[in-house]
């Protein structure tokens, strides 16, 4: 039986799992590629490589044996309320995809514990939940570097937006590729995120602007999430923009978003949250309300879009009505941090957005002050954020936002799970889900301080290697 080879013979697929050649095959040298694998009749597997090189390996190779990672140098497990629960010189022994204990310096299993389980040395490394980045737009079509070049020579995001380009470039490019062109886009989007250490994303539709669109753009996630490590939380960005056909009546788009899209992608199970861009230029206020009162009656939970470039009272508005969170915030008013600090909404601050538009920084120090629950996400996108580095974002919220290294770490794992609503991950804790990344690095603050450098050895998740 011929198994699928992924990512130009670096993996390979098998029962729905993504396993990388290296954690297969170590000492396969990185220059040479998979070329073939199949499941042989005596239950053995064979792996032929473009030198010419093969290998036999048992069924047993396939199966998900426990996970030890021991002599950590340094872990955070992100398990307390403040800072990140360092533990020095420790083990974390991992079984069935779920996290089974941390095991004590000093302490060690015992020659038959030992028996059947994979072992990773974490000496000199630094461990930590797998992250979480909670605001990302992974399927689309195309890329804008012609923009780029615009502002660069001084445009605005929104003098492109208002003469046609931005979003509904994207739209247009998306609206005519296949689907499959699109899974194919997907996958490496997110391949790009697992590189730097996510293992849970947000991902959002939002560039096909009409219904059956959109539905197929929360398609793509599904089918590629279901199929691909990182676990996908999927939106829809139905609200995301007002396409050029309804410029002169817009009544008639929002009408689609809230009779059609909404209710759709909530019964089909399409989408868990629903997002509405609320800025000048995109929907109002009173659109923005219109949208979330939908989407509330839908069972969907809500994120937004809001205070980019101007205070157009979103934050308020989202923090009345529950959302899980309230993204951007480069322009957030006195009185808007206020009311979010009244509420549980989660604040997602997307530094490489405020970095690529020359716009203020997000004021992180005053939301943080107030008592209010910052992530931080890359903000992942063709026109504003063309980055999948999380660990990027750590940096520029640091240096230039003025928040610790310690919160910054917070910010990608527990309090991101958190505003996805997720219990069980962003945290290494026993009977958690077994989302670890190992850092060549020597501390925990080398990793945002050596910034633009990848610094992720392996990336494990549910207790296996899938990136390394």
């Amino acid at each position: 039986m011929e198994l699928d080879v992924l990512h130009h013979g670096s993996a390979i697929r098998l029962d729905g799992r993504v396993i990388p050649l290296c954690a297969l095959w170590p000492g396969a040298r990185e220059s040479h590629r998979l070329l073939k694998a199949r499941k042989l009749p005596d239950k053995t597997f064979e792996l032929r490589m473009s030198n010419g090189d093969s290998k036999l390996l048992p069924d047993t190779v396939f199966l998900s044996p426990p996970l030890l990672i021991e002599n950590i140098s340094q872990l955070l497990t992100c398990a307390d309320e403040e800072g990140v629960g360092l533990l020095e010189d420790v083990s974390v022994f991992c079984r069935g995809g779920r996290v089974e204990e941390v095991i004590p310096a000093g302490s060690r299993l015992s020659h038959s514990q030992r028996e059947g389980v994979q072992v990773l040395d974490g000496r000199g490394c630094v461990v930590t939940p797998g992250l979480v980045d909670p605001h990302t737009h992974p399927v689309f079509a195309g890329q804008r570097s012609v923009e780029f070049g615009l502002k660069a020579a001084g445009a605005t995001y929104l003098e492109i937006h208002k003469a046609g380009g931005g979003i509904q470039s994207t739209v247009d490019a998306t609206r005519a590729a296949s689907f499959e062109a699109l899974e194919a886009q997907c996958w490496r989007n997110l391949s790009r995120l697992l590189s730097w250490g996510v293992t849970t994303c947000e991902g959002k539709s939002g560039y096909a602007l009409e219904t059956e669109g959109e539905l197929r753009l929360l398609e793509v996630l599904r089918s590629v999430s279901q199929r691909h490590p990182i676990d996908v939380i999927p939106t829809l960005l139905g609200a995301h923009s007002v396409p050029r056909e309804y410029r002169e009546r817009r009544e008639d788009y929002l009408a689609q978003v809230i009779h059609e899209m909404i209710p759709r992608a909530a019964s089909e199970g399409l989408a868990r949250y629903c997002d509405v861009y609320c800025e000048e230029g995109a929907f109002t206020l009173e659109e923005t309300e219109r949208v979330f009162a939908a989407a509330q009656n839908a069972g969907l939970g809500l994120r937004l879009h809001a205070e980019q470039f101007t205070d157009q009272g979103g934050t308020a508005l989202a923090a009345h009505m529950g959302a899980a969170s309230v993204d951007h915030l480069e322009a957030i008013t006195p009185d808007s941090i206020a009311a979010l600090a009244k509420s549980q909404t989660h604040a997602v601050l997307l530094p490489g957005a405020a970095l690529s538009c020359r716009a203020p920084w997000p004021p992180a120090t005053a939301l943080v002050d107030a008592g209010v629950p910052i992530a931080l996400g890359t903000d992942f996108n063709p026109g504003s954020s063309m980055t999948a580095s999380l660990p990027l974002m750590m940096s520029l919220a640091c240096m230039q936002m003025g928040i610790s290294v310690e919160l910054a770490w917070r910010a990608v794992t527990v309090e991101s799970a958190r505003s996805l609503g997720l219990k069980d991950v962003g945290q290494i804790i026993a009977g958690y889900q077994a989302d670890l990344v190992i850092f060549d690095a020597p501390d925990y603050r080398y990793i945002p301080y050596h910034y633009g450098e990848n610094h992720v050895r392996t990336v494990i998740k549910g207790g296996q290697v899938v990136s390394c």
